[in-house]
């Protein structure tokens, strides 16, 4: 795809410039008729699990004359600032219908922590009434205490990294907690309050069997969330995981299997009444569903915020620097902490359209594909890939067999 370059001297923008940021004025007004979001980026963890490759560092990681309490600190520090930046960049604007806190490992902040995250966000921009406020959690990092902590601060949902239920798949992800540890942790959310508790899944693990993630799965659906997050691992250049596969102490996900384990947990989640609504993501009705990923999927604009977080206004993408340091010195000379970013053509953003909206239950509609894109939809729905009586009510929606296949679907709509 052909994107156009922002300016490089909104690397450098002062907060209220949006000339030198690179929004024009149209880009701005054009954020009213979008869904508005907040993304804050914790880019801290206790130690490193082997096949991530996210923006995050250790205490080992950093500076070792700074204690890790000190960094926290200053991230926050930074945080409110670029908040308050972001504010005067956009101006006059809807408040944050979404706010979701990422990382990393947000709980390491703390409920007091989290909750002076959120507060910056309501500074900066306000929450409109009915905000969702999401915050992923690991499981050993948080307790009853701190769950309530979060929901008196205002938070409304919580996603927590199980992974597995299996001692030795958590063993050979790196996985800092122990298997039954995310169950207890997603019933102390809703006892706290939470209505609205996911549980994440990796499958695909070398040595995960089938019975393993059985077990997984009625270890989910014992612990009664109504959101399940399941993806495929894979295997990143740099990680651990990584060096182990090349190695040959591991053997790389099979394809055949991740298919066949897609499947199972289709089949179960499915059967407990958690219907499928973007390719990974399982939820008990229309409220369980996170309205904050929808709004990616759905070409809503977003600010991120933190190092190496990502942005989104009005066909307009940047993101930050990556490291803590240089993120709060950008900070500290009054700058915008911006690496670099890119303008999107009409073309890219019809294309990222197909591949974005194709991923969920709603589909696309086939009246914004081109001649080609339609007959090759006809194709797909012929073929199994598309569901039928969709596609004759106009819509373009994966079957399950079309999401196995989603990325070969996207590039034939799209040929």
């Amino acid at each position: 795809m052909a994107q156009e370059s922002v300016d490089p001297a909104h690397r450098g923008a002062a907060a209220g410039e949006p000339a030198r940021f690179g929004l024009t004025a149209d880009e701005l007004g054009g954020r009213a008729r979008a869904s508005f979001g907040v993304y804050v980026h914790v880019p801290f963890c206790a130690t490193r699990c082997g096949y991530c490759d996210f923006n995050t560092y250790t205490p080992d990681e950093l500076d070792a004359g700074s204690s890790a309490r000190s960094w926290l600190e200053g991230w926050l520090e930074g945080l409110r600032t670029e908040l308050g930046q972001a504010a005067a960049v956009l101006g006059d604007a809807p408040r944050a219908e979404t706010v979701f806190v990422g990382g990393g490992t947000p709980s390491l902040l703390g409920a007091d922590g989290l909750a002076a995250v959120l507060q910056a966000v309501r500074d900066a921009f306000g929450l409109a009434e009915g905000a969702e406020v999401s915050t992923e959690s690991n499981p050993e990092s948080t307790s009853a205490e701190f769950f309530a902590g979060i929901r008196d601060a205002g938070y409304t949902r919580v996603s927590l990294g199980m992974q597995s239920a299996a001692a030795h798949v958590l063993r050979v992800l790196d996985r800092q907690h122990t298997p039954g540890r995310a169950v207890t942790a997603a019933r102390e959310a809703r006892a706290a309050g939470f209505e609205h508790v996911n549980l994440d899944l990796i499958y695909g693990t070398p040595g995960e069997r089938p019975e393993d993630l059985r077990a997984s799965l009625e270890a989910v659906l014992a612990a009664e969330v109504d959101h399940v997050s399941a993806y495929a691992l894979t295997v990143e250049d740099g990680t651990a995981l990584a060096r182990r596969v090349r190695r040959g102490e591991l053997a790389p996900p099979d394809e055949d299997t991740l298919a066949e384990d897609y499947e199972l947990i289709d089949d179960v989640l499915e059967g407990a009444g958690l219907g499928w609504y973007e390719v990974s993501n399982w939820a008990a009705g229309a409220d369980a569903r996170c309205r904050h990923n929808l709004g990616y999927w759905h070409d809503g604009d977003w600010w991120g915020a933190g190092p190496g977080a990502h942005s989104h206004v009005g066909g307009v993408r940047w993101w930050n620097v990556k490291h803590p340091a240089r993120y709060g010195a950008l900070l500290g000379a009054g700058q915008l902490p911006v690496q670099d970013g890119e303008r999107l053509t009409e073309e890219d953003r019809g294309t990222e359209r197909v591949m974005l909206r194709l991923r969920t239950s709603e589909g696309l509609p086939t009246d914004e594909l081109g001649d080609a894109g339609r007959r090759a939809a006809s194709e797909a729905a012929a073929g199994g890939l598309l569901d039928p009586a969709a596609f004759d009510g106009g819509r373009a929606v994966l079957t399950r067999r079309g999401r196995l296949l989603a990325d070969g679907v996207v590039c034939r709509l799209l040929a």
